[in-house]
């Protein structure tokens, strides 16, 4: 289907068409409206009427359409939405319409109740199929143009497929032919005039449509579906693109964005319902700082921080680079302070503390590399264990009343450096919140987010990129995954649903076979596993696990009000051992690595004593 161009007005130029078509329509439905009742033969006392009261309802018409914004709106877009406006503005004229019910009824001039009535239910008729086919010529009547498009399905017939489908209608390009739906009910039905064939898998039968690429567009689909979609599809060779994922669209993102699906929507989980009307009224008006604002979920806390009409957002991180970065990004929307430093710089975090006097403390910087932290334990106890320490103390000090850890599955029975520095990390928390008379001690445990730095999934696709092969530690290892906005809209959750001493755990779903996910990868690019690009597997590193958990034997899992959210119950640290804990950690904070480790074997039970 061509689109045929049509001019570039201006908006004098538009108001003056529209202002010009919509008089002729007018005057047309009054002239009709006689002529039908009086089949086509108006007696002479009417056309008195016509000459000397109508001209004037028409003028008060198209001021009412002018008044309710009906010269404003673009020629070749009509839909829904704009008939709704339209018999708004064309309701505006019932005012002219009852002045002639007075004119007739003190029996000025000889009016017809049948012409009045039919005259309104014409203008509204007309008028909307002008605007329809200003919409008709925009989006061409011709088939014989010079671009070929290509055929497509679509597959969801929901919102998001019938918005697809009507904006490609009218671009051109691609030309929808079929929708594919699992739901029976919407089998043998037409969306836009497009057939409703079937679930996606009728392209694997002889009769089934013809088509050369596929559009996925169940923005809220669960990754298990679309994986055996795209599993389908590429079986049958057939390339496939999606729409954008649900909170793309709430951010702003048309549904003709399409891209290319990736590894996020094959690993998708169910939309997350974050109340954002709750968290609004927890946030509003408080200042909240967050430390590694330029990591993965530093940053992406600052974007839906951005968003929870704060007082102020304090960005804090070492890295100039990233902190510009996310600074530039959330700048517009709320008022923000980047702020180079390093947290275990007391003083200088001490000062900003008694300066902006946060409320909330979002506590994301940490080393977190499992491999490079193995041959570093006192660097990774001065990170993570002994700068939250530093923090929660200047936190107490300074009147902040909610401080939120990140923590990870890592710190779960441990075998690595870096995952027992995260458990320390979490039990000196408990220990602050034992202390702690009124501030909120809360930690956040999560595993694996997709696409974060370090993670699997930039690296497996710079490898496939490279042309393989691609390099998986362990045949049988599995990892729990889910994407930074969720995990970061989690955490933000548990701070406000979190009391002093509170620890979570975030629902990771089913952990995801490291193999499978490389597998999955590869097939999206087009290739091939084992043929195209190769897949090699080598030893695990030192400190790495093959399974991950996300709690311990000794700790039970309870229900929070949300049910993405568990809180964790065990043992908190009592005062002999929170004493002997802060008198040994003081000085492991000048000692090296030997006395790292065996601070980490002494306080995390099991680390290397397996």
């Amino acid at each position: 289907m061509t689109a045929i161009q049509q001019p570039d007005l201006s908006r004098n130029q538009r108001y003056v068409v529209l202002l010009i078509v919509y008089a002729i329509v007018l005057v047309g439905a009054t002239v009709i409206a006689y002529l039908l009742r009086f089949e086509f033969d108006i007696p002479p006392e009417h056309q008195r009427v016509i000459k000397g009261v109508w001209p004037w309802v028409w003028l008060m018409k198209l001021i009412a359409l002018a008044i309710t914004g009906q010269f404003s709106s673009l020629l070749s877009f009509f839909s829904i939405p704009d008939l709704k406006r339209l018999s708004i503005g064309l309701g505006a004229v019932i005012t002219p319409t009852l002045g002639l019910f007075i004119v007739r009824k003190f029996g000025v001039y000889e009016m017809s109740i049948a012409v009045i009535l039919l005259d309104v239910i014409l203008a509204i008729l007309g008028i909307s199929m002008i605007r329809l086919a200003f919409r008709v010529i925009r989006q061409g009547t011709s088939l014989d143009g010079d671009v070929n498009p290509k055929r497509i399905g679509i597959v969801g017939a929901g919102a998001a497929g019938a918005a697809l489908a009507r904006e490609l209608q009218i671009e051109g390009g691609m030309h929808p032919v079929a929708f594919f739906d699992d739901g029976n009910r919407k089998h043998g039905t037409q969306v836009h005039g497009i057939p409703v064939v079937g679930p996606v898998e009728v392209l694997q039968e002889a009769e089934g449509p013809s088509v050369e690429e596929i559009v996925i567009a169940m923005p809220s689909a669960p990754g298990s579906r679309v994986r055996e979609i795209t599993t389908l599809l590429q079986n049958l060779n057939i390339r496939c693109h999606t729409v954008p994922a649900m909170s793309q669209l709430a951010q702003g993102q048309v549904v003709t964005s399409l891209r290319p699906v990736d590894i996020n929507d094959v690993l998708g989980r169910e939309a997350v319902d974050l109340n954002t009307n709750e968290l609004v009224g927890f946030f509003e008006d408080k200042t909240v700082l967050v430390t590694g604002a330029g990591g993965s979920i530093g940053s992406e806390l600052c974007r839906q921080l951005a968003n929870l009409n704060l007082n102020r957002l304090i960005l804090v991180d070492r890295s100039e680079a990233h902190l510009f970065e996310i600074h530039a990004e959330v700048a517009s929307k709320a008022k923000s302070a980047p702020l180079l430093l390093d947290i275990l710089d007391k003083d200088a975090f001490n000062e900003v503390l008694q300066e902006y006097q946060p409320e909330v403390m979002f506590h994301a910087a940490a080393f977190k590399h499992v491999a490079l932290l193995e041959d570093q334990p006192a660097r990774a106890v001065r990170n993570n264990v002994w700068a939250t320490h530093l923090l929660a103390d200047l936190a107490v000090e300074n009147g902040v009343e909610y401080f939120v850890l990140i923590s990870t599955d890592k710190a779960v029975d441990p075998s690595s450096v870096m995952g027992a520095s995260k458990r320390l990390a979490e039990r000196l928390i408990e220990g602050h919140a034992h202390a702690s008379k009124g501030l909120h001690f809360i930690s956040v445990r999560f595993g694996n987010v997709l696409g974060s730095s370090g993670s699997v999934v930039p690296i497996f696709q710079k490898q496939i990129e490279e042309g393989g092969p691609v390099t998986v530690r362990g045949k049988t290892v599995s990892r729990f995954f889910m994407s930074i906005p969720e995990a970061a809209g989690l955490v933000i959750t548990s701070a406000a649903l979190g009391v002093n001493g509170d620890q979570f755990i975030l629902d990771m779903g089913q952990p995801v076979r490291i193999a499978d996910l490389a597998e999955q990868m590869i097939r999206l690019s087009g290739k091939t596993p084992g043929k195209e690009i190769a897949i090699e597997f080598s030893e695990l590193l030192p400190g790495e696990k093959a399974h991950e958990a996300l709690n311990s034997a000794d700790e039970d899992l309870a229900d929070t009000p949300h049910p993405k959210i568990k809180r964790i119950q065990r043992a908190n640290v009592q005062d002999p051992e929170w004493d002997i804990l802060l008198s040994e950690l003081e000085e492991a904070r000048e000692q090296g690595d030997d006395y790292a480790l065996r601070i980490l074997m002494k306080f995390v039970p099991g680390f290397r004593s397996k």
